[in-house]
């Protein structure tokens, strides 16, 4: 990142839902921080350093991804902590909390601190660690909560193996709760899973591929639910894909339980007949699904039932994708795309652009306690400058991260991150022009 210096954002559209804020205007950032938003023209030029000239474009609180994998340690040829992160930059992430499913596993302080420390030393943006809810992630034995969250852990997840003991789980949410940081569940009922690669229905039957039943999510989520009522800890559903397990989020929040639930871009973009071409790069955990689940998605995520977007950013290498399909690991990379992919949803008048940056900010933040997600004044200034009709097609060499396992390659894309900005910091910025 370049040396913090005073900016001007000038004559952008400026949205930050945290403020009910909608209006055109410039920002100045100085010392790191947010220190102005005032109307057109109104903060002379003279009190910045440098000027960027944000016309046309939205000027959002720096976006927040919660779910992704950054690999590192232990399986740096898929992803490093410096790649993640710039790609995290290049997607309009100024923040990203990285799942515990490293090698080895976050599931002590050790691991913690060193995720954290390393951050410090190369990430291009804010890294928030995530430890694991058991040791190894095996789900027979509680990781060492209290020390990591010490260390600097702000949520607690096995995600990418379902943590099925019942018994364990409950234990987790009760000292989630003690130590204040919500427990993340990957809802898949293992056993019903099996050896599934796609999502069960006639599809599946037709490719010749096992399939994985909506149910498995639908019990898990629902066995989540009923722990966060005994416990009353605060749960998180990740990349949540039924229609009915949407429902059983429903309920619980009418009941008033402190559940929320997030979806990931590609289950909001993509169905089950992508598969039809057994490309891997369509293979995912939980699986895509079916039309009618993706539209029930978008309409929770245009209401408010499902709180958050988060990519679930999970790189691979080659050689765990050009295999066979049964065979391929699960996951996509998805923070170079986020923002187009889910800006269509507000481009066709599914969501409310409000709403959208919202899912993408404040109500991240607010899940995992983080001071950020706002343009407020004296702010820490995180921020994210989007060209809202800008098209461009994704393209290999526009890839930051180590991996390319994208099925949205070649894709013509509209809505293009411009800058990010970090703590005051230009992380991240296409040739544009400035003044």
């Amino acid at each position: 990142m370049n040396q913090p210096q005073s900016l001007l954002i000038r004559g952008g559209r400026i949205i930050d839902p945290s403020q009910n804020l909608d209006q055109p205007g410039d920002l100045l950032i100085e010392d790191g921080k947010i220190s102005a938003i005032d109307q057109p023209g109104k903060i002379p030029t003279s009190k910045a350093q440098k000027v960027i000239d944000a016309d046309g474009m939205y000027v959002l609180p720096g976006l927040i991804d919660i779910h992704v994998h950054l690999r590192e340690p232990g399986l740096e040829y898929k992803e490093t902590i410096e790649t993640g992160t710039l790609a995290a930059v290049a997607g309009g992430f100024s923040s990203v909390a990285c799942m515990a499913n490293t090698t080895p596993v976050n599931d002590n302080p050790y691991i913690t601190a060193f995720i954290r420390e390393k951050a410090k030393a190369t990430a291009a943006c804010r890294v928030f660690p995530i430890g694991a809810v058991t040791k190894g992630l095996k789900g027979e034995e509680l990781a060492e909560i209290g020390a990591m969250v010490a260390e600097g852990a702000y949520a607690l997840s096995d995600d990418g193996m379902p943590v099925m003991n019942s018994y364990l789980m409950r234990k987790a949410m009760d000292y989630a709760k003690a130590f204040g940081v919500p427990i993340i569940s990957h809802a898949e009922d293992l056993n019903l899973v099996g050896k599934g690669v796609m999502n069960e229905s006639a599809l599946s039957n037709e490719l010749g591929l096992r399939g994985i039943p909506a149910a498995a999510e639908e019990i898990l989520v629902a066995r989540e639910i009923a722990l966060c009522r005994l416990t009353k800890s605060p749960v998180h559903i990740a990349h949540i894909s039924t229609a009915v397990a949407l429902e059983h989020v429903r309920r619980a929040k009418d009941a008033g339980l402190p559940v929320t639930a997030e979806a990931s871009p590609h289950h909001l973009t993509l169905t089950e007949e992508c598969i039809r071409e057994y490309n891997t790069n369509y293979k995912m955990a939980p699986p895509l699904r079916t039309e009618e689940d993706v539209q029930a998605l978008q309409q929770a995520v245009a209401e408010g039932l499902v709180d958050v977007i988060a990519t679930d950013h999970a790189p691979h290498g080659l050689v765990d994708k050009a295999v066979e399909f049964d065979q391929a690991a699960n996951g996509i990379i998805g923070l170079q795309t986020a923002v187009p992919l889910t800006f269509k949803l507000v481009q066709d008048g599914i969501i409310s652009l409000n709403r959208w940056v919202e899912s993408l900010t404040i109500k991240p933040s607010k899940l995992l306690n983080l001071p950020h997600g706002t343009l407020r004044k004296g702010q820490a200034a995180d921020v994210t400058l989007l060209h809202p009709t800008q098209v461009w097609t994704l393209e290999s060499s526009d890839i930051a991260s180590k991996s390319h396992n994208s099925p949205f390659l070649g894709w013509k894309l509209k809505g293009k991150v411009i800058a990010t900005i970090v703590a005051g910091k230009i992380a991240f910025q296409v040739a544009q022009k400035e003044g």
